[in-house]
């Protein structure tokens, strides 16, 4: 039925709009009672319980940050059946992103590429969210990733995520530092070890008792996948995300005009499932057993998350299939998972 619905309806509409409507669903889908009905269809089986990070999350399988920038649909994804929700990226300082049109579908790809550049209405307006959520879903596992604002210099950027854990992470299950996305200026170059050293070091004071993640690009070579890897650990952080976005355009089979007018930005979906798969597999191998480690990239199916939990990730993360196969997507690969 979705299938159909996708193609009639989804894309015929700009991308970004059709998310937009989308959420106004899910947002309904939050809402008690009918989010209690939609989370007893969907509920993961009992033997799917992982822990994590010091956590229970009732499913392996969640979604990643960038679905949700402003924690106004993690009520809802939670109810389809996520066993955890990433809100973000969210910013210290409110901003509208690039200009529009800034989301693209290449659908023979299973494919999208988005410069949205971190929309958001600030860390200050989400933490109120966060904390009515609290209230709401007691249940439902929540990390919060930040990232830097676009009007604050990369020199001062360790000040701005300061701001934004100080605020965000006591609401926080788990907090994510955001140096990896391609749509913020110089923000990739803070993942140099001896930039990203002190950002993280002073994050992570002001993250207290709250598990702190680092999100690092598929871009990186492989080196450098091992060397920031590397700096979690001995910063005592408690896990590292494989991976965000990717810059490249290898390998696609949507024409290349759909492709070039597309233009900048990071580019998710089944094309990364090959490299995240890899990053994983170097972040796993030069970290110890107990440092949490969360596979996105590429993930379509249960087989696919369950290739990534048998390459040694804890906890596997999802976003541009959900376009592609609709609000059952989370219970589906859930009950793969349980077979």
């Amino acid at each position: 039925m979705y299938p159909f619905i996708f193609r009639t309806v989804f894309a015929r509409m700009d991308p970004e709009t059709a998310h937009h409507a989308a959420m106004l669903v899910i947002r309904a889908l939050g809402v008690a009672p009918l989010s209690w009905a939609v989370r007893r269809l969907t509920a993961p089986a009992p033997e799917l319980a992982t822990t994590a990070l010091g956590l229970t999350f009732d499913s392996p399988f969640g979604v990643a940050a960038g679905f949700d920038k402003d924690v106004k649909g993690a009520a809802g994804l939670y109810s389809l059946g996520f066993g955890h929700v990433e809100v973000g990226t969210l910013t210290a300082i409110p901003q509208g992103g690039n200009p529009r049109p800034r989301l693209f579908r290449l659908i023979p790809d299973r494919a999208v590429i988005n410069r949205m550049g971190f929309n958001n209405t600030g860390a200050e307006r989400a933490a109120v969210r966060l904390k009515k959520l609290r209230k709401r879903s007691k249940r439902a596992v929540l990390g919060v990733n930040i990232g830097k604002s676009r009007v604050v210099d990369v020199e001062n950027a360790t000040a701005d995520y300061v701001q934004s854990a100080l605020l965000l992470a006591p609401l926080a299950d788990y907090l994510v530092v955001n140096v990896s996305s391609p749509n913020t200026p110089g923000l990739r170059g803070l993942q140099a070890v001896q930039t990203l050293r002190p950002l993280l070091s002073a994050v992570r004071e002001a993250a207290g008792s709250v598990p702190l993640l680092v999100k690092i690009a598929p871009d990186l070579e492989d080196d450098e996948v091992t060397a920031v890897a590397q700096l979690a650990v001995d910063l005592g952080l408690a896990g590292l995300i494989a991976t965000n976005t990717t810059i490249a355009r290898d390998g696609l089979i949507s024409d290349d005009a759909v492709v070039r007018a597309a233009g900048a930005g990071g580019l998710s979906g089944a094309p990364l499932k090959a490299r995240s798969l890899e990053v994983l597999r170097l972040v796993r191998a030069a970290v110890p057993a107990e440092f949490c480690v969360i596979s996105a990239g590429g993930v379509e199916t249960g087989a696919d998350v369950e290739e990534r939990l048998e390459a040694g990730a804890n906890l596997v993360q999802g976003y541009t299939a959900f376009l592609y196969r609709g609000p059952l997507w989370a219970r589906q690969i859930n009950q793969a998972l349980a077979k």
